[in-house]
Formats: C-alpha cells, structure tokens, sequence
C-alpha cells in the first residue's frame, strides 16, 4: 500500500509541477498505554503504524511554500520571508507552524512545492496531525540541504502545534513519528527523552479499532486538562518538595494530600499518576513476554481515563466492552486525547481475524455502522521512502 501511494503521488506532483520530486513519509502511531501523561513529564509506550503521511516536494526558485493536499483537496501558499506569519485556523497551519519554527530555530528553508497524501485515517487518534508535521519537517530539512536531527525535529514539531496551531500538546506523537523502531513500541520518558525499545511478541497483535466518531476534542477541552494538571501541581508543591511536575508524585503521596485538592483536580491527578506507574509495568510485562499483564494495565488505563479523566465517550466505551468479552484478548482501551477517535487491542495472533470480525458486527448491530479495524504492525519512523 505504502509503495503503490508513493508511485501514484510521484506521478500526480509530476502532472501538477513538472518537476521530479523527492519523496517522505512519516507515521501515525498507536499507544499501548500512558494517555494524557506525556505533557506531564510522565511515561508513555507508543509504537509507529505502517500506515503514514507522504510528501512529495521539490525545491523553487523563490522564497514561497505551495502545498497541495490530495486528503483535503485544497492548496495554501506562504512566504517564508513573512515577518508576522498567521495561523488560519486549518490543516494548513500544521505545515506553516512547522515551516515558521524551523525558521526560528535557525534554518534557512528552500521555497517549495508540496504535493500530501496519506494512507492515515484522519480524526481516528491515530495522530495523523503529528505525522503530517514530521513529514513536512523532514522534507523541508532535506530539500535545503540540512542535515535532520529526529529528536530535534521532534520538539519543533511539538513547538509549532504548541505555538502556532495553539494545541498544547505532549511531546509523544512527534517523537515516536520521528524515532520509532519497526518491530518495537518504545519507553518514551517524556522529561528527558530517552527512549527503550520493548519488542512486541509476534504472537500478538495490535488491533486498532475507529469508532467513527471524529474527535470531538478541540483545543480547549484539551487544554483545559494541561491546565488541571498545572493547578494539580501547584497545590501539590506546597506539600511535597521537588514537584514541578505530576512524574513526581507518587500514588501514596498523592492519597496522603487528596485533601488538599478539590474533587475534579484529584481525579485528574490520579489518573496521570497511577497511569505513569501502569505504564512502567505494562512495559516490563510486554518485555518479559508477560501479555497477561500489560492486558491488564490496558483495561485499567480504559476504566481510569473514562471515570477520572473523563475523556471517553459512549462509543469507546462500547467498543472497549465488547473487545473485553472476545477470546485472545488480552487488554483494550481508549487511545488518543478522547471524545472520539479509536481503541487499542492487544490481541492473540490466532484470535486477530475472528476478532475484528466480531467487533465489526456487534458494533454495526448497536451502532448502525461498521467501524474500520486496523491489524498494525509496529513500523518505522519517519524518513525517505524506500530508505
């Protein structure tokens, strides 16, 4: 599928630019367990899907960006020499931000002509925005001539969604897009980016499964959450020394100083706190070969997420109830920011099709639709096509 997208993408930037292009890919990832810890210092054990966004690009002979994405069917154009750049408030701003970070950053871009596809479902929490940044990033990078620093391009893609887009998100997407290891989810340490490859058992397999319900989640609720865990932080710091984040409260700290904080902002602590702790373990389940386990952590991560975090819906719900009933099961949860988008599903290799065929019909019968399921396996990070 990847190749047969790149040839088709090479051959419509040919028709649309004349020019030959050089081509990217970068991609969408899924996340065993640690949602929402990322922008809180925490723990999280994403992995790369085979399945990506691609670039098609070509150096200009001025200072002037052109994308054109087959997804949305629309072009932006923008002048890298623009002393006040602007975000628009669409798809196009996830490519400007990056192009302007960059910029600021210290790089001095080419003008460019871009052509976008992808084989990423949008809106299925599968951090196709994260992806098409990275892609975008490493393109440009490469067709001025800069060499390409994956962690560092990472937080600048980070910064742009940060600064430009104005989603205040956590560092995870980016960096699994940019750093994943094929066959691997990897132990991200959000506060000092090191990163371990956990190799994930080929007698499992990872299942995703798109509720179709397109994230309802927009840049306030998101926040809203960030700012949560900041007030969190910042009643829990006049009790417990060395706590400028919540990575460093422990459970048992947590509980002694819940009175300290009003209901809502406990809850969300708990979450992020107990969600680090079951990250740790879920990974040194899955690299012990453990599946049981990590399973289990999974279902902990679902049910924390959707009574103290709060950023489930029925839909994942539903889908995580019915995957909890299936043989060769072994953990299902909530993946992404929430209210929308899709679960993940650590499931047994032999049950894999038998599940997805069951998950489609019990959803369809209490839905009315037929959600699309993803068998993935973990690829890697982002780069040229065919390297």
């Amino acid at each position: 599928m990847s190749l047969t997208i790149a040839t088709e993408l090479a051959a419509r930037f040919r028709q649309c630019f004349g020019k030959e292009p050089r081509l990217f890919r970068a991609p969408g990832r899924v996340n065993l367990i640690g949602e929402h810890t990322d922008y809180n210092d925490g723990f999280v054990l994403p992995a790369a899907l085979d399945l990506a966004v691609f670039v098609a690009i070509a150096p200009r002979a001025d200072r002037r960006l052109r994308l054109r994405s087959l997804v949305m069917d629309e072009t932006a154009e923008f002048d890298l020499d623009d002393s006040a750049p602007l975000p628009r408030g669409d798809w196009s701003d996830y490519a400007h931000g990056v192009a302007v970070v960059l910029a600021r950053a210290g790089h001095r871009l080419s003008g460019a002509d871009l052509l976008i596809d992808a084989d990423l479902p949008l809106g299925a929490g599968l951090s196709a925005s994260a992806a098409f940044e990275v892609a975008v990033g490493y393109a440009l990078l490469a067709v001025s001539g800069a060499s390409v620093d994956k962690v560092e391009l990472a937080k600048i893609c980070q910064r742009a969604e940060n600064e430009f887009v104005g989603m205040r998100c956590g560092i995870m997407d980016q960096y699994i897009s940019c750093c994943a290891v094929a066959g691997s989810a990897l132990l991200l340490d959000c506060r000092s980016l090191e990163a371990k490859p956990v190799a994930i058992d080929p007698s499992a397999r990872l299942v995703v499964c798109d509720t179709m319900i397109r994230h309802r989640l927009v840049a306030d609720e998101y926040n809203e959450r960030r700012d949560e865990c900041e007030r969190a932080v910042a009643l829990l710091s006049s009790g417990i020394d060395g706590v400028s984040a919540l990575r460093d409260v422990s459970i048992e700290a947590l509980m002694r100083h819940a009175e300290d904080l009003p209901e809502v902002i406990f809850r969300r602590a708990r979450h992020v706190v107990s969600e680090n702790a079951r990250t740790l373990r879920a990974a040194a389940a899955l690299e012990s070969g453990d599946l049981a386990t990590c399973g289990r952590m999974m279902d902990l991560s679902h049910a924390s997420l959707r009574d103290d975090y709060e950023v489930s819906c029925p839909e994942l719900d539903l889908l995580v109830d019915i995957a909890q009933g299936l043989p060769g099961v072994y953990g299902a949860r909530m993946m992404g920011g929430g209210f929308g988008g899709s679960t993940i599903n650590l499931v047994d290799a032999d049950h894999a099709a038998a599940f997805a065929g069951s998950v489609q019909e019990r959803y369809r019968q209490a839905k009315g639709v037929t959600p699309p399921v993803f068998d993935c396996a973990p690829g890697p990070g982002a780069g040229p096509v065919g390297a």
